[in-house]
């Protein structure tokens, strides 16, 4: 179809056509640039080839020119086509998280009991099932275009980009992963994190793909104004960043640091549950941590370290607790918990010795701690039957955990994906804390990508954040969202350092995501109602 509509004559005729005006006669289409004009089956192969470059901008490999050049070329085949818009985010999305969630096949072949054909297969339906969300929002797009090519390009693309990333947010419980925001941790667009999130650094950073072919593209036509005014507001974006990079909305609470002993116990996901393994378990997480009670505040084992119930651990945790008192410190760890009297399984982290509190995990992993439809799909595969997919959720607006003065705020491994969550959650505490065990990824780009995330917000409420993970990465965090100290993965090990607490809010934990649901509303609001109107001008017309 694209590759059938050409320029219309006149003096222009094969050179750019920078504006092209539309007839008002039947429905206005886009008009392709000539070297922009086509195939429609050869802008799929291009999106599937920029949607599988796109991931590489972020963790590990953080080559983030990449999200712009793979967004990028997205965003202008949107622009040069007048139909197929959902068939392209599709193509786009299929190479996004073939590559970008490459690690799902690690878990299912790995952890799932499954063999290397299923594990294929169930890793190419979740890839689909993401792409599928991805290019949803883009069934609207015909509707909500731009009147032009440029106007398509610089404000509808971005737009709708962060829309999607939105919507994945929280559809089907959500799964906010792989937000491109994440590729900027360390450009000066970072510095919209603490104002609207993560999903305000993907708008700018949308915006920044988009104006690059624009700018361009406007040059070769000698399109001077229009390239420079696009090219002018780019800069004054991230001129705009890295003046929030250096602006800070909270402050240390005193200059006397809290120092946080981290435990990596290394244990292997195949032997940690086995019944002949819990004492030695239990033993190992006491010797390593024995040497930490001298010189530690704080004493961190990871989630779920106790491979038991809490009450079946309660001894052990009492002697530990009193070990931690006569110590002067506080032990957190991961539990899962279950409440007297009732058979709900939680998983939890608990303080104790100067500490106290339990929190309970509220956003949980689909398949790793309960079963979607699960009258049906357990017992069918192993992979459906992972010894923690039992779990309950907790219910929303827990306090946290206390440690002496300090309050802590929680989250337990996936939570820590959800930025409004976090925010919300962080309002009051002086610290971040987030547990993990990311031995389920393997030796894959998953725990990378998810300390990224976590980074991002420390980044985002500007406070220290500390990560105690089972097999890496755990590593404490800055305000700024820049690592101080860590461990090797896939080794067992202990680090101690130091976190200062801090107050104050930015504006992100005040507003969470409405500051970029305003910016969504309107931004789409206003292209509804211009293609509404030059819809009626030419009904008129006609």
């Amino acid at each position: 179809m694209a590759s059938g509509i050409s320029v219309p004559p006149g003096d222009n005729a094969g050179s750019l056509d920078i504006e092209p005006e539309h007839s008002t006669q039947g429905p206005t289409r886009p008009t392709p640039l000539p070297v922009f004009a086509l195939p429609y089956w050869l802008w799929l192969v291009i999106n599937l080839a920029a949607g599988a470059i796109t991931p590489l901008a972020l963790a590990p490999f953080n080559w983030w020119p990449l999200a712009v050049l793979g967004l990028g070329l997205f965003q202008l085949s949107l622009s040069q086509l007048s139909r197929g818009y959902f068939g392209q985010a599709f193509s786009f999305g299929l190479g996004f998280f073939g590559v970008g969630a490459s690690w799902v096949f690690v878990s299912i072949s790995q952890y799932g009991s499954s063999s290397t054909p299923l594990a294929l297969v169930l890793t190419g339906l979740f890839v689909a099932g993401l792409a599928l969300v991805l290019a949803l929002p883009y069934l609207l797009f015909a509707r909500l275009r731009g009147r032009s090519w440029l106007t398509t390009l610089i404000i509808t693309g971005p737009l709708f980009w962060v829309f999607g990333e939105w919507l994945r947010g929280w559809l089907l419980t959500g799964f906010p992963w792989l937000y491109l925001g994440y590729s900027q941790l360390n450009t000066w667009l970072a510095g919209f994190a603490p104002v609207g999130g993560v999903l305000l650094v993907s708008l700018m950073l949308a915006i920044t793909a988009a104006t690059v072919p624009a700018v361009v593209i406007t040059f070769i036509g000698k399109q001077w104004l229009k390239g420079g005014i696009c090219l002018a507001a780019t800069v004054a974006f991230w001129l705009t960043g890295d003046a929030y990079n250096q602006q800070l909305w909270t402050k240390p609470i005193s200059e006397q640091p809290i120092t946080v002993g981290l435990v990596q116990p290394n244990i292997s996901q195949a032997q940690k549950w086995l019944p002949e393994n819990r004492r030695p378990t239990l033993d190992l997480l006491a010797t390593m941590s024995e040497p930490l009670w001298a010189e530690a505040d704080w004493v961190l084992w990871p989630e779920a370290a106790l491979p038991t119930l809490y009450e079946y651990a309660q001894p052990f945790i009492d002697e530990i607790s009193n070990t931690a008192a006569k110590n002067n410190s506080t032990l957190i760890t991961g539990v899962l918990y279950r409440s007297p009297g009732k058979p709900e399984i939680y998983n939890s982290i608990i303080a104790r010795g100067l500490g106290q509190g339990n929190y309970l995990k509220t956003r949980l992993v689909p398949f790793g701690e309960y079963v979607p439809l699960e009258h049906w799909l357990r017992g069918t595969l192993d992979f459906f039957n992972l010894p923690t997919s039992i779990i309950a959720a907790g219910h929303g607006q827990q306090r946290g955990l206390q440690a002496g003065v300090h309050r802590i705020s929680t989250s337990i491994c996936y939570e820590v994906v959800y930025p409004a969550l976090v925010a919300q959650n962080a309002l009051g505490s002086d610290v971040l804390l987030t547990i993990s065990n990311d031995g389920w990824f393997g030796d894959s780009i998953g725990p990378l990508q998810h300390m990224q995330m976590a980074q991002m917000r420390a980044k985002e409420t500007q406070r220290y954040l500390i990560r105690g993970t089972n097999n890496g990465i755990s590593a404490l965090v800055d305000h700024r969202g820049k690592i101080v100290a860590s461990m090797p993965q896939f080794e067992r090990s202990t680090l101690v350092g130091t976190v200062f607490p801090r107050q104050g809010e930015t504006p992100f934990m005040r507003f969470q995501n409405h500051l970029i649901e305003m910016i969504l509303g309107f931004g789409l609001l206003a292209l509804l109602v211009q293609n509404q109107r030059r819809r009626r001008a030419q009904s008129t017309s006609a």
